[in-house]
């Protein structure tokens, strides 16, 4: 097949949209197709055979100047304009205006491709790609709807609800395209009962295919840190819940030598910096980003505890690389983490999310407890062997694309039918 992936920003580092990409592009290659991604910025790194169309913005949101105002010789059309003016009252503009210019590339394009894969862009342009003649399936990882009501849940000054309330306007246009999908699939059950419920998706028209690992996720081969724990998510993000983690942190400092490692890359001067300043465990928290791969699996490797305190997970794939380090857990009992880690305590000790008294508890009795972490990692590592591959993603997502291009045409046949009889 001829595979066109879609993704407004596709940057493995940027989340689990970016890493979801790279794999799944690098293994239908692998089984024989031809899988071209069209990427806005950040631009992804692709595995050798996949071909890389990028598809430029304004990229208002880059490094190390977020939020910048463009020069006037950067303009190139409306779809730039219409970007920079919704970046100026507050909206997040990227999924609409991407899906504007893919809009664009497949009128001229879409017979080169037997199917468009729209990896959770939702935006207007892509109801468009269908009257061009190219069948399209749609990925959806979990309903922002879940990130928007934790994060206004947890902001308390009124000016900044309001611009967050504008920041996540774009949901009301991705519920309305995800509502048009021919096909839907997602990683998990909760993600499915999740969009069915906030995007109003009929479940009948949702598939459920669990994410995959890289095999480069290994357990260590040298002794683990003693006292080092770890945690992998966006720092400034509330619905991570590294709040939760840092106050549990902090209480532990007060009774053992504990560390705390946090790959990620906070604002400057945000939340997360002020809290760390405030609970005085500065020089025992430290921040990891722009690491290898390689550098990544190190990491995770020399933890003797992991912690995914999260508020809500579509999937959580650093859970799942996680324990395939072998990397003891603890996880919040939440979103899909309880699908992924499965049976409280076999692979994960589960907790209440925000919970800090019971995030405590848990990882310092792991701590304490050298053989159950060894069962536990050992466990966790079996669990990925058998449930979550890459490749078995691919073999799953292909069979998807076959069903959805006959169903794309025997409804065109209908059509054509029908209009023939109409005729006669």
């Amino acid at each position: 097949m001829r595979i066109a992936m879609l993704s407004y920003r596709s940057k493995t580092h940027c989340g689990g949209q970016g890493i979801y990409l790279r794999h799944l592009s690098r293994e239908l290659t692998a089984l024989g197709h031809h899988v071209e991604v069209l990427s806005g910025q950040p631009y992804p790194v692709l595995d050798e055979g996949v071909v890389l169309t990028k598809v430029p913005s304004l990229d208002l949101y880059r490094e190390p100047d977020p939020f910048r105002v463009p020069k006037l010789r950067e303009f190139r059309d409306s779809i730039d304009v219409e970007e920079f003016a919704t970046m100026c009252v507050a909206g997040f503009p990227e999924p609409k205006t991407f899906s504007r210019r893919i809009s664009r590339i497949m009128a001229e394009r879409a017979g080169e491709f037997d199917i468009a894969h729209d990896n959770q862009v939702l935006g207007t342009g892509m109801l468009d790609i269908e009257g061009y003649g190219l069948p399209l399936i749609t990925t959806i990882h979990h309903p922002i709807t879940y990130d928007r009501r934790i994060d206004l849940a947890q902001t308390r000054n009124p000016w900044r609800k309001l611009t967050l309330r504008r920041w996540y306007g774009f949901l009301r246009m991705q519920g309305k395209v995800a509502r048009q999908a021919r096909k839907v699939l997602t990683p998990s059950e909760t993600s499915k009962r999740d969009i069915a419920k906030d995007f109003g998706v009929d479940p009948a028209r949702m598939q459920v295919i669990l994410l995959g690992v890289d095999d480069m996720f290994v357990p260590p081969t040298g002794p683990r840190v003693a006292g080092r724990i770890m945690a992998m998510a966006s720092a400034d993000a509330p619905m991570k819940g590294i709040a939760t983690l840092l106050e549990a942190f902090a209480k532990m400092r007060t009774e053992r030598d504990v560390e705390l490692i946090l790959v990620s890359k906070p604002s400057p001067g945000g939340r997360t910096e002020k809290l760390i300043e405030r609970l005085g465990i500065g020089p025992h928290v430290r921040f990891v980003s722009g690491i290898t791969d390689l550098e990544l699996v190190d990491l995770m490797g020399s933890a003797e505890v992991a912690c995914v305190p999260s508020l809500y997970e579509g999937f959580s794939l650093p859970t799942a690389e996680l324990m395939a380090c072998g990397t003891p857990l603890v996880v919040s009992r939440a979103g899909a983490i309880p699908e992924v880690v499965g049976p409280d305590g076999e692979c994960a000790d589960l907790v209440t999310p925000g919970d800090v008294e019971e995030l405590k508890h848990a990882i310092t009795a792991l701590l304490d407890d050298p053989a159950r972490r060894a069962r536990m990692g050992e466990a966790g590592r079996r669990r990925v062997r058998e449930l979550f591959s890459w490749r078995a993603v691919a073999v799953k997502v292909a069979a998807a694309y076959e069903e959805t291009i006959a169903d794309f045409r025997d409804e065109k046949s209908r059509q054509q039918t029908e209009k023939t009889e109409k005729k006669d």
